[in-house]
């Protein structure tokens, strides 16, 4: 009964002042969204990023061709050539055949062309690959089928096209058995994928991934239709690189052995290749600096939210600090009547506690309204800024937000707890005046 009567008066005495009480509980409202709403955004990016490491798996190897200076790249027989770098076949045959540890090993070649059906084109991403790529990937086939052995091994012309390039290059035919031109090669298409969502580049390790462009075709025919040796053209110069292999992802039966394998890949690949053009990712590794950063992330953001509540806790102080100077003579009364210092004090304390708390319930409110205000937003500026959403990453476009149960009760206990701090130096100051003084007071 007297927690209820507590609080039933300390409402009553902050309705005197509707106003000043508001914008003390608006400081709180906005402290309490901003921490909930920001950990929310970054719960979401969290989860991105941890999904696509995932998506990599948490037994697979990934080893990539990189270029390294030109003066280090390997040299040809012929300097007209050009230059090699990067993952060869042989580097294939050598992981499969000395590292016990792996259970399957899929090489993989790409190269940027243009994909041309009739007047329709898109400049696309050629994946060439084995008939393992799409189950290791995770690409399903929507239409169709997808590259088989018997492909690989008859060299046949045939490929499979994104979901995205399927669209774009036949907007109203329907692909399946008709041709795309690749390069001089025309080639059968047999399979549409499934639409794949992007994904986004992974803490500098691995390049954002568009799938929604690509066109998978078998890796002997790239082989033999493209070759290795392709040309490229930088600042406005061309220039011939051959490249074997571009990535190389093996899978472990084990995961406790994939640090193992790893170090075994790196050793023989040092002692066919002298210098180092090619980068070994593991996303066990990566997934493990994902939790890290995303500890770390939440601590920043909480400590940029507690700012906003550290100046809603201000606000309360001097509200309450104006509040007792205006009834000092009430204070006066009730000393005289009785009242203790404790029971003063417990009756300021009260008031800062039902500000800080009303804010700190509407701030949990509105930080529920964190993804339904984000999809509003994605949806207004898609709708009415096309070209801007367009120009957006995909790790933006495709965010969405994670409410932290653990941030709602944090971000509540906090605005208690400031309204409680800031309000002891009120409620002593209060609490210490002479009842003599106060009464005089006019």
């Amino acid at each position: 009964m007297k927690f209820l009567q507590q609080l039933r008066l300390g409402f009553r005495s902050l309705l005197l002042h509707k106003l000043r009480s508001a914008l003390a509980v608006l400081g709180i409202l906005i402290g309490v969204t901003a921490v909930i709403w920001l950990v929310a955004m970054g719960e979401g990016v969290s989860y991105q990023a941890q999904q696509q490491i995932k998506d990599l798996g948490a037994t697979s190897i990934i080893v990539r061709s990189i270029k390294p200076a030109e003066e280090s790249s390997r040299s040809d027989s012929n300097a007209r050539m050009g230059i090699s770098y990067g993952l060869l076949r042989e580097d294939f045959e050598r992981i499969v055949t000395n590292v016990p540890t792996i259970g399957r090993a899929v090489p993989m070649r790409e190269i940027s062309r243009e994909v041309r059906h009739r007047e329709q084109f898109i400049d696309g991403m050629v994946i060439a690959c084995t008939p393992d790529y799409f189950g290791m990937n995770r690409l399903k086939i929507a239409r169709g089928r997808a590259i088989s052995e018997i492909d690989m091994t008859s060299y046949a012309n045939v490929v499979v096209l994104a979901h995205e390039a399927a669209v774009k290059l036949f907007p109203i035919e329907d692909p399946l058995g008709r041709a795309v031109q690749i390069g001089q090669e025309f080639y059968v298409i047999i399979g549409v994928a499934a639409e794949r969502s992007a994904a986004a580049a992974i803490g500098g390790s691995l390049d954002a991934r568009q799938y929604d462009r690509d066109v998978y075709i078998p890796l002997t025919t790239f082989r033999a239709r493209i070759g290795d040796r392709v040309f490229t053209s930088r600042a406005g110069s061309f220039q011939l690189e051959t490249v074997e292999l571009t990535q190389i992802t093996a899978v472990v039966d084990d995961m406790k052995e994939v640090d193992s394998t790893a170090d075994i890949i790196r050793v023989l690949l040092q002692r066919y290749h002298k210098v180092v053009d090619y980068a070994i990712v593991v996303p066990k590794e990566l997934l493990e600096q994902a939790e890290t950063m995303r500890a770390m992330f939440n601590v920043l953001l909480l400590l940029i939210a507690g700012i906003s509540l550290l100046v809603g806790g201000i606000g309360i102080m001097n509200i309450m600090l104006a509040t007792v100077t205006e009834r000092t003579r009430e204070i006066g009364i009730r000393r005289a009547l009785g009242a203790t210092k404790g029971e003063i004090v417990q009756q300021f304390l009260w008031e800062t506690v039902v500000l800080s708390g009303t804010g700190g319930l509407l701030g949990v409110l509105f930080g529920f309204l964190c993804g339904p205000t984000v999809n509003g937003v994605r949806f207004g500026v898609r709708a009415s800024l096309p070209e801007v959403w367009a120009a957006l990453p995909p790790n933006i476009r495709n965010l969405e937000p994670r409410l932290a149960p653990w941030s709602i009760i944090a971000a509540f206990a906090i605005s208690v707890g400031v309204g409680i701090v800031f309000g002891i130096y009120p409620a002593r100051r209060a609490a210490n005046m002479d009842p003599i003084e106060a009464l005089r007071h006019e």
